[in-house]
Order: C-alpha cells, then structure tokens, then sequence
C-alpha cells in the first residue's frame, strides 16, 4: 500500500505541475476571450440595428417629402426670361431642401435617392456622399450624374452578414429588378444584366463611357466588398 502512495506522489513531478497550471491558464484565458467575442458580436449588431433604425427614420422622411413634392402641381404663368429663371431656381433649392432630413440624433443628411431591390427585400436612402461613416448610415453615392439622369449612377453599401445593406447583394441574377426613387418622385426600374468581383483598386465599374463615347443611357452600378473585403462585387444594371 505504501509502495503505491510512493508511485503515484513520484508522478507529481514540478513539470507536471507547471502543466497543470499552465493548462489551466490556457482555459481562462479561452473562456475570457469567447466572452469577449461575444460581447464584441452582440455590441456590433446591436450598433448595425441602430444605425438600420437611423436609415429607416432618414427613409421615412424622405418618401414622406417626396409625396408632398410629388402632389404639388402649380399653375405658373411665366412673363420673362428672368422670372422663368427665378423660377427654376426656386424649385431647385425646394428639392435640394426636401432631400435634407435631420434624424433623432440632430444629424443632417442629404438624400438624392431611394434604392428599392424587391428580391432580396430591401429598401434604403441613398446618402449624396460617400464616406466611412455615412456607410455606417446607408448606401452611398460613389459617382456618376444625378439619379436617374443619362450616365452610370453607382452606389456604395456594406456588406453586412446580417443581410442589412448590400448583405444579399450576391443573390441577384441576370433579369432582376432594382428600382431608383429620386427627390421628384420619380421611379425608373433597372434590371440587372451583368455580376462580377474586381480588385478593390479597380474601378472601371464607375466609367461614364461605352465604346469609348459618352453614355447615351441609364445605367446603374451597385458596389459592395466581398470575400472579406479583400474584393469588390459589382452589380451591373440598365434602365428597362
């Protein structure tokens, strides 16, 4: 019996020992960093669900600005040049002022657009600039003319894993429909005709030419990251 107890204490070596604790380091530190991982997570839908709420508020106001414009139909009798430029000016800076929203949080944006994509369910504000933090916010303008005008309209969104944004943007295919709302009320439908993935230092997707001439259509571009972030997916769209 003794000659047992003696076997199994000469096992309780200090190289077993300095194991035993450095295992158990090892598993704190695990369980500590999948808290933290999870919290991170949880923190980054939560801050994605914020920022969702925030381009459905600036969404809400756009449409319901873009109705009362939209109603209006005045009758003007126009007596000169300077009047008729008066005019214009005047309807200019009353759509310029529609497409302004400011949100909850006191912040202004400015919104040319509404992009609808019914098969992937979809709706957003498309913010006139592009930067990192109006990503956050919804899709962006990259580049191109005014919506819905001849040229290339190319759109920016994140790629988000939740499905928010451009997160189901590889989903559409050859023949589906994307829709561009702009401050007129106006609605033109696109539908796509080419899916691609680029270098994110290519943007030849932006150009305003075919054949080396001017467009003479409607084209729209929607950008998003893929392959996580090391590449850009394009989405090719003309006007029906």
């Amino acid at each position: 019996m003794n000659q047992i107890l003696v076997t199994e204490k000469l096992y309780v070596t200090p190289e077993l020992k300095r194991k035993k604790k450095l295992y158990k380091i090892e598993f704190f530190i695990s369980i500590l960093l999948v808290c933290l991982l999870s919290s991170y997570y949880i923190y980054a839908e939560y801050d994605r669900n914020k920022t969702e709420e925030v381009s459905q508020e600036i969404l809400s106001q756009t449409m319901d600005d873009t109705t009362k414009s939209a109603d209006k139909d005045p009758i003007i009798i126009v007596l000169n040049e300077t009047e008729a430029n008066q005019q214009a000016t005047d309807e200019q800076m009353e759509v310029e002022s529609a497409s302004r929203t400011t949100t909850i949080n006191g912040i202004t944006y400015s919104t040319e657009s509404v992009i609808t994509i019914p098969k992937i369910g979809i709706s957003y504000p498309v913010l006139s600039e592009t930067s990192d933090e109006l990503l956050e916010v919804s899709v962006n303008k990259y580049w191109g003319p005014e919506p819905n005008e001849v040229g290339n309209y190319c759109i920016a969104g994140h790629n988000y894993r939740n499905g928010k944004m451009f997160g189901r943007l590889s989903e559409l295919e050859d023949g589906d429909i994307v829709q561009i709302e702009d401050t007129t009320g106006r609605t033109i439908q696109y539908q796509v005709y080419r899916k691609y993935v680029v270098e994110p230092d290519d943007t030849s997707c932006t150009s305003q030419r075919a054949n080396g001439k001017p467009l003479t259509f409607r084209e729209l571009t929607l950008i998003t990251c893929t392959n996580y972030g090391t590449q850009r997916l394009i989405v090719k769209c003309r006007e029906m």
